[in-house]
C-alpha cells in the first residue's frame, strides 16, 4: 500500500491539473481535498489494489472536474457580468510549500486559459490532459468516456482552437517593457499615451463578479480602452499599481491601503498591447493577499 509520503507527493500534480482545467485557484484546491478524502474513505484492501496511486488520484481529481465543467455553464449564467479566469501569483498560493504552488508556464498565461474556457468539457480535459500533461489517449478515454479515437479527435479540435488564438510569444523583456509604460500612462492619466501602447483592435474585459464595479461588457478598439482606463485612473485615486508576474507574464496589481484591489494580465501583438483582463473580484483575489 501506498505510504502517506508517497500520497501526498502528488499534490502538487493534482493541483496543477485541477487549476488548468477549472481556472480557479480555490475550485482547484477543493477537488484536491476532495479527491484525497475519496482515496482515505476506501478500505485498506481496496487501496492495496490500486497498481498506481498517482494515476488513480489523477483519473479521480480529473473526473471531478469533468463533471465542475459540465456544470459550469449554468453557474456562468447566473455570474454577473464578464467571467475571467483566476489570476496566479508568482507564488501561486502565498504560501511557501511547493507543494501547494502551480508550476508557471504558458499554459497557464491568461490567455491560453480564456482559449480554454472556450472549448466544451471533453476538449478541454482531453487536450490539457493529452498535450499539457502527456497522458495518453487511452487512459484519457477511461476519464473522459469516450473511445481513445473520440478523445485524439477532441484533442485535435481543441489544438486548432488555441492555434487559431495563440498566446503572444514576444519576449519577456518587450512585454514587460509595455507593461511598465502602461503603467506609467495609466498613472498620468495619457489618453495619448496609452492610444500609443494599444493596438487598435485591443479589448479590455473587466470581472467584478458583481461584487465590485468593473464595465459589464468587454471595451473594443485602442482609443475606447484609453479613455476608459484613464477615467479610471481618475476614480481609482489612492490605487498604487505595482508590477508583478501574473499567470508567469508581467502584469500589474493594483493595491488600497495594503489590500489587492485588482490585478491585470495583458497579451501582446507585435509591439502593442492587444488584450486586457482586470480582475476585480474579491473572491478571485485571495492568493494576492
Amino acid at each position: 500500500m501506498a505510504d502517506l509520503n508517497e500520497i501526498m507527493s502528488e499534490r502538487r500534480q493534482l493541483i496543477n491539473v485541477a487549476y488548468r482545467l477549472l481556472g480557479s485557484l480555490a475550485d482547484a484546491e477543493d477537488v484536491v481535498q476532495e479527491t484525497y478524502a475519496r482515496w482515505y474513505a476506501m478500505s485498506r484492501a481496496q487501496q492495496e489494489a490500486v497498481e498506481s496511486p498517482g494515476a488513480w488520484l489523477t483519473t479521480v481529481a480529473s473526473r471531478i472536474c469533468l463533471d465542475q465543467l459540465r456544470s459550469a455553464r449554468a453557474r456562468r449564467e447566473r455570474y454577473v457580468g464578464e467571467w475571467v479566469p483566476e489570476p496566479l501569483p508568482e507564488n501561486a498560493t502565498g504560501v511557501t510549500d511547493p507543494a501547494d504552488r502551480v508550476t508557471l508556464d504558458e499554459s497557464v498565461s491568461m490567455a491560453f486559459l480564456v482559449v480554454l474556457d472556450s472549448m466544451t468539457p471533453a476538449e478541454r480535459v482531453a487536450f490539457v490532459l493529452h498535450d499539457v500533461f502527456r497522458y495518453p489517449f487511452g487512459e484519457v478515454a477511461e476519464i473522459v468516456g469516450r473511445t481513445p479515437a473520440a478523445c485524439r479527435q477532441l484533442a485535435s479540435s481543441a489544438r486548432k482552437r488555441i492555434g487559431d488564438a495563440r498566446p503572444s510569444t514576444a519576449p519577456d523583456a518587450q512585454r514587460a517593457g509595455l507593461v511598465r509604460d502602461f503603467k506609467r500612462a495609466w498613472e498620468a492619466q495619457d489618453i495619448e499615451g496609452l492610444v500609443g501602447l494599444l493596438d487598435p483592435d485591443a479589448t479590455a474585459v473587466g470581472d467584478g463578479g458583481g461584487v465590485v464595479n468593473a464595465a459589464p461588457h468587454p471595451i473594443v478598439g485602442g482609443p475606447d480602452v484609453a479613455r476608459y482606463m484613464a477615467n479610471l485612473a481618475v476614480r481609482a485615486s489612492g490605487v498604487t499599481l505595482v508590477e508583478r508576474t501574473v499567470n508567469g507574464d508581467p502584469g500589474l496589481v493594483g493595491v488600497l491601503d495594503g489590500t489587492t484591489v485588482v490585478v491585470m494580465a495583458f497579451d501582446v501583438a507585435g509591439d502593442r498591447i492587444s488584450r486586457i483582463w482586470a480582475v476585480l473580484n474579491p473572491e478571485k483575489l485571495r492568493p494576492w493577499g
